[in-house]
């Protein structure tokens, strides 16, 4: 299973806020920067997390992103479900749509594979990927300005 870049990068911000308590909030031009990535593709992550409820952002003097407690106790299953959506793994529905998938057993299997491998990550939180020797690495995280 391969998780989506989107997802990808909106894990890697969830982690770096994670952590922000212990540098001050971050803005989400601070967290693209550290993470290496354009703003632009970092902003669109921040937005779908706090649709989520796993983010705050507030603008102006004194704003920046923070986790919120949802997004401190998150599972990672359940983040990487709502991020991912309910795509398959295959699109036997694509065009042009498989010439197998009303007799196909593979398609299920693969759901089930698919559904495994959330389900070993329910178990961990947001606030357990972050635990030494993940955190100070995301503290020292410094990057260079990106463009969109």
């Amino acid at each position: 299973m391969r998780l989506t870049k989107f997802t990808d990068l909106a894990l890697r911000a969830v982690m770096r806020l994670a952590v922000s308590t212990q540098d001050g909030s971050m803005t989400t031009r601070e967290v693209a920067e550290a993470m290496e990535v354009p703003y632009a593709h970092m902003a669109k992550a921040v937005t779908r997390l706090q649709h989520l409820g796993v983010v705050d952002a507030r603008r102006g003097r004194g704003g920046g992103l923070e986790l919120t407690e949802l997004g401190r106790q998150a599972s990672v299953g359940w983040l990487v479900r709502e991020l991912e959506g309910d795509d398959e793994v295959v699109a036997c529905e694509g065009g042009p749509p498989c010439p197998l998938r009303a007799a196909c057993r593979l398609r299920g299997a693969l759901r089930t594979a698919q559904e495994a491998f959330y389900t070993a990550l329910d178990p961990l939180t947001v606030g357990e990927l972050v635990a030494s020797p993940t955190g100070p690495v995301l503290l020292g995280l410094v990057g260079g300005p990106r463009t969109a």
